[in-house]
């Protein structure tokens, strides 16, 4: 007799189980982490929009503009804007919670830089 090969009925459910647990958390990560990238993608924008004869006020009301556009709830008194060797630098930091279930959460800390770029 040949021996059967398959799948059997308790494995199919424990990965189906994995699979779905694994795709409702990236479900509940991928917007957070998309918010952080449009974040720093206005940073670096306003940066190279302003120059870097531009106040710290300049600076923040070129990102209110981005800001907006993107529709952030983000706010440009959360920057920290300083110069570094005459150019304009902008760091920010800041957390994100996200409920999975129960009293379980996981806690995400965002932080972005246009000092590289």
């Amino acid at each position: 007799m040949n021996k059967q090969r398959g799948v059997a009925l308790s494995g199919l459910l424990f990965w189906s189980v994995i699979l779905a647990l694994v795709a409702v958390l990236g479900m509940k990560v991928l917007p957070t982490y998309i918010e952080y990238t449009k974040i720093l993608k206005d940073a670096k924008a306003t940066v190279s929009k302003v120059g870097p004869d531009s106040t710290v006020a300049d600076v923040r009301r070129a990102f209110d503009k981005f800001a907006e556009i993107d529709m952030l709830d983000f706010k440009s008194s959360d920057l920290d804007v300083t110069k570094d060797g005459g150019k304009i630098v902008i760091e920010f930091g800041y957390e994100k919670r996200i409920h999975l279930f129960w009293n379980v959460s996981l806690l995400i800390d965002y932080k972005g830089s246009t000092a590289g770029s």
